[in-house]
Formats: structure tokens, sequence, C-alpha cells
């Protein structure tokens, strides 16, 4: 499947009604421990590691660490440079955030913090990859995301919250048997017009991949949100695993901020 990625940046975080922040330092902790120094990385140390992208299979990545925790709202960070991703705070190089995913502005969830520390979830194979980039004053932008998302695989629903509040419900479409959606704490990572197929005007790339597939859509087997043509699929679990939702969903999930936690279960 051939695709022409469009940043959609602007629209969404006008509507999702982003502050944009600058990550805090040290002080704004608490915490009056010595910041963990980063290990060095040369400019062609960097050219050399893996880029954490939908494509990438990074090695030796740490694993959520919070995989069950749910769908909540929380940090989200973008960085303004490709940022070194380290297997714990001073720790091994692993790979490196770049700015831009899918033609779309990079933005991932923050799932710990501590001092110039972020640890955040990556869109790499395996699937729940997490990893720690050293985020000093002015290195990225931080902004604090009210949504989330609720997908439930066994009663076929998918819900928005916003702060905790459920703004709208719907039922859904899900992998086959034996392509199934995967179950975790996955997050949007782009936005993408289709351009060549007419099942969905737009696809909500996720996080997350197929466990079962290598590959489906001349893609990396990334999993997404997006709507088909018909009702064939509405309550049914008939797709190569991605989420299929009604047109009025999509019209809502393509407001959320990009790194909204989707939550499978």
């Amino acid at each position: 499947m051939q695709k022409t990625a469009v940043s959609r940046a602007r629209k969404i975080f006008a509507v999702a009604g982003f502050s944009i922040l600058v990550l805090c330092t040290a002080g704004c902790s608490g915490n009056d421990s010595p910041d963990v120094a980063p290990a060095a990385v040369s400019q062609e140390d960097l050219t050399q590691l893996p880029e954490a992208n939908t494509f990438a299979t990074v090695t030796g990545a740490p694993l959520d660490p919070q995989p069950g925790a749910g769908a909540s709202a929380g940090k989200v960070l973008h960085p303004k440079n490709d940022l070194v991703v380290y297997a714990s705070m001073g720790g091994k190089p692993i790979a490196k955030l770049p700015t831009i995913q899918m033609g779309s502005p990079t933005w991932v969830p923050v799932v710990a913090e501590q001092d110039d520390w972020a640890e955040v979830l990556l869109p790499t194979r395996p699937n729940a990859s997490a990893g720690w980039v050293h985020v000093p004053e002015g290195t990225a932008e931080s902004a604090q995301n009210d949504y989330a998302i609720n997908v439930d695989r066994a009663s076929f629903t998918l819900e928005i919250l916003e702060n905790g509040k459920q703004t709208g419900k719907w039922t859904i479409g899900t992998g086959k048997p034996e392509h199934p959606t995967p179950a975790g704490r996955a997050y949007i990572i782009a936005s993408i017009e289709e351009t060549k197929n007419t099942y969905s005007p737009i696809v909500l790339p996720l996080s997350y991949h197929s466990d079962s597939l290598e590959t489906f859509g001349g893609g990396p087997g990334t999993v997404g949100l997006h709507t088909w043509p018909n009702d064939s699929f509405v309550g049914k679990a008939n797709s190569d695993g991605c989420i299929r939702v009604p047109q009025d969903a999509l019209d809502q999930l393509v407001k959320m901020p990009l790194g909204t936690i989707v939550n499978i279960v």
C-alpha cells in the first residue's frame, strides 16, 4: 500500500488545546541528586544507531515499565533534533529518536522522569519497546495530552477519554484469529492521508506491529486505526490486525494529538 504522509500537527494540536512547554530541568523535580550524565556519542556513532521508527527493530530496548497501566492522559515529548535513546539513564545508546515519523512530527508518550531524563515509549519492534532520552532545557518540547483511547477486543469497542471522562464510544472491528490485533499500551505515531486506496481517507498508524505478519500493504506490519468502505467489519474480527472504526469515530480520532495512548486489551 503506497501512502503519502502529510503533517496534520498544527490542526491536531490546535483542536486538542495543547500548551507547548519547555521540559523542566532538574530543579523542577525537587530531586537534589546530581543528574546522571549521558554516555558520550560521537557524530559517527550517531549515524550508526538505528532510527527509532516503525520500520526499525531496536535490540536491547527496555520494555514499557507499566504495560497494563491502561489509557491515561499525560506528557508527550517532541525532539527538536535527533535524540539518542539509551537503554537506561547513563546506559548504552541503542537508537536515535527522529524529529519526524512517517511525515508527521514525532511525539512520544513520557512514562517516567528523573532530573533531565525521560523514559518514552518507542514506535519500533518489539512491541512495547521503551528507552531513555536526556532532555536538558532547549533540546525538546513537551505538552500535556488530556486524551486517551481504550480498545476492548472482546467487546469490539473503542472509547475516547478526555481527562478520564468518556467523550465517545463505538463498535469496531479487529484482527482475525490468525492475525490478531496485538494487546498493549500503544500510541498514535502519525496521521497519513490515503491517495491510492479508498478504504479510508486517513490512516492513523500506531506504535505497535502485527505479531503474525512481518509486512502487509507494503509496510512493516504496522497496526493502524482506519475506517472501511462498508459496515462488514462492525463487531467482527476480520482484519489483518488493524482496528477498523466507523467514519464518525475516525472523524474524532484524527483530532487526537500525536502520542495519544491507545490501550488495547
